[in-house]
């Protein structure tokens, strides 16, 4: 089994940055890929970026040069850096880890933009 721990999600006013950290532990021995995934109330869950073992990232056409996917695999954390937030950010935010045809997912982490 592999667990998945959110933090950094916070209350933050519109342009600023907050740094979202997944802690992954249990079995892992390889991944397909990681990703962050979020959800408003009452939309349906979205890919916000992905980066797969080979460092390759896909981001949402709505969050490209503003946020960034990273991962430290000996620590075995993925990060999601957001800088001028916007509003329309505000959502539950959910780690992911894909492999061998599994999905993996943490509980969830609460981003609201807000002044």
């Amino acid at each position: 089994q592999v667990q998945l721990v959110e933090s950094g999600g916070g209350l933050v006013q519109p342009g600023g940055s907050l740094r979202l950290s997944c802690a992954a532990s249990g079995s892992i021995f390889s991944f397909s890929s990681l990703g962050w995934y979020r959800q408003a109330p009452g939309k349906q869950r979205e890919l916000v970026a992905s980066i797969t073992s080979g460092h390759s990232t896909n981001y949402a056409d709505s969050v490209k040069g503003r946020f960034t996917i990273s991962r430290d695999n000996a620590k075995k954390m993925v990060y999601l850096q957001m800088n001028s937030l916007k509003p329309e950010d505000t959502a539950v935010y959910y780690c992911n880890l894909h492999v061998a045809r599994i999905d993996y997912w943490g509980q969830g982490t609460q981003v609201t933009v807000s002044s």
